[in-house]
């Protein structure tokens, strides 16, 4: 399979030539290299791409919002005048703006492709998820800069590379839609040196010359027959066209340069991730109680049967089982909610622990006094959907049932002796995460994206135990977005 080398052309800054650059240069790359795949599709909804490069008025066979779905992108891409390919742009990418967080689906949909060359992407001027995954993607960013506000404009994307890991490397400036004839006193000559010197003064890299303003190349997008004209086949006679060549060179270099593209170390990255996920479920599944973690009941063959269930799992994964959801529910109201009297199963306040229980995980930890763990007490902490404490409450460990001679183990220490206690009855200094499962699919929390969940909020909970004098966790990744950063 053979990956590509990504091309972000992006400003927050309207009117700086992001389309222009775009479109030109993958034809200039063709032009001087007829056998190197360049592929080009753009964020932005104007369909500049569409006209330019459509041949016929055939139906597409899909679009850039496909790049979103399961799609396969060998599947969406139409060869298209000039020899460059390209996908068709979609008017319906803010229906699903609304449900996109992960700047990383664009590099996942490139990484399960098989595209040899070169891709280059056009951006909104907005720094919106669209934006965000194609930087994200991006062996080489080029950010056009007209003026100083565009210039301005650039840390936004510098912080976002900060933010991801990424070197702040990959950014390349170019001064765009420069007027030549504007000449300044002083030690700066004309724009062109001018933003070059202010963006160097700024800690940016910039690439090599710049892009004229060009009242020729600015004809090519308006005429009767309601096209786009290249500046290869329409703009020779013009410094625009040497600009061009030029910049199409730098890139060539770049290109050959580039040893692994960033989307195949991507793809190895996820390879690997896959693998690790692999082993812990492995793992995970061979260890697993063959019995109910509370009551010692064994659990019937879980796929045949229907309800929920409850997955626990310490924090370095050496102990981790279910629990039936009357247990784990009776053990909330005795411990939790100090209700002395049995619940009956149809009982409204079930009904709304059920349902809250859908959208909650619940953690249990060794006591910390500060000088160790207190074997008599215990932390139990009911969270949202992201981790974070909804309510609080320290709980005493009893062994045995307060009844006169009951020799009755409770569930909270029933379940402390599975988990968060050694064999000398003492904490293990582990904490205890619960989660709500269907029965129907319950190993789907030991591997796939309930699982990729279930461990962020492990994280979350960890980091803010990190108080307690030692809790052991596993070595577990964080994100399928490894570090990229360049020298």
């Amino acid at each position: 399979m053979q990956h590509p080398y990504v091309i972000t052309v992006s400003s927050e800054k309207g009117g700086v030539g992001k389309t222009t650059l775009a479109t030109n240069l993958a034809i200039y790359l063709k032009a001087l290299h007829e056998d190197l795949p360049v592929t080009l599709f753009s964020f932005d909804n104007h369909f500049s791409v569409d006209r330019m490069f459509r041949i016929g008025r055939g139906q597409p066979r899909g679009s850039v919002k496909d790049l979103f779905s399961s799609a396969r992108i060998e599947d969406l891409v139409e060869t298209g005048q000039y020899g460059v390919q390209f996908l068709s742009s979609s008017q319906e990418l803010e229906t699903i703006s609304r449900n996109l967080d992960d700047v990383s689906c664009l590099a996942r949909t490139l990484a399960s492709a098989d595209l040899p060359g070169i891709v280059i992407i056009d951006t909104r001027p907005a720094m919106d998820i669209f934006t965000r995954n194609a930087v994200f993607a991006a062996d080489r960013v080029i950010v056009p800069v007209k003026d100083a506000p565009s210039l301005e404009n650039c840390r936004h994307l510098q912080q976002f590379c900060e933010k991801q890991g990424l070197s702040k490397s990959i950014l390349r400036l170019i001064p765009c839609l420069i007027d030549s004839r504007i000449r300044y006193s002083g030690p700066f000559k004309d724009a062109y040196q001018l933003l070059k010197a202010y963006a160097i003064n700024r800690g940016y890299r910039c690439l090599e010359g710049y892009i004229a303003k060009s009242p020729k190349v600015e004809s090519l997008n308006t005429n009767p027959e309601g096209k786009i004209y290249p500046i290869l086949t329409h703009g020779r006679g013009t410094n625009v066209h040497l600009q061009f060549s030029h910049l199409a060179r730098q890139v060539i270099l770049d290109f050959r340069a580039c040893q692994k593209p960033r989307i195949a170390r991507y793809s190895q990255a996820l390879q690997e991730r896959a693998e690790s996920r692999q082993e812990i479920f492995c793992s995970l599944r061979s260890s697993l109680h063959d019995r109910c973690l509370i009551c010692g009941n064994p659990l019937p063959d879980l796929s045949a049967e229907t309800g929920p269930l409850y997955y626990a799992e310490t924090s370095d994964s050496r102990k981790a089982g279910f629990i039936e959801e009357d247990c784990f529910a009776d053990l909330v109201f005795r411990h939790f909610y100090n209700s002395d009297k049995e619940i009956p199963p149809a009982s409204p306040l079930r009904e709304l622990f059920r349902e809250s229980s859908r959208r909650s995980y619940f953690a249990i930890a060794p006591f910390d006094t500060g000088q160790g763990y207190d074997p008599a007490r215990a932390v139990f902490c009911r969270l949202d959907d992201q981790g974070q404490d909804v309510s609080k409450k320290v709980l005493e460990l009893k062994e045995f049932q307060t009844r006169f001679l009951s020799r009755e183990r409770t569930r909270l220490f029933q379940l402390a002796a599975e988990t968060l206690l050694d064999d000398k009855g003492t904490p293990s200094g582990r904490l205890l995460l619960v989660r709500r499962v269907e029965r129907r699919e319950p190993e789907e929390i030991l591997g796939g994206e309930l699982r990729s969940h279930f461990e962020r909020v492990m994280a979350a909970v960890i980091g803010r135990l990190s108080g307690h004098p030692a809790i052991p966790v596993i070595e577990r990744s964080e994100s399928l977005r490894p570090d990229f950063a360049e020298s």
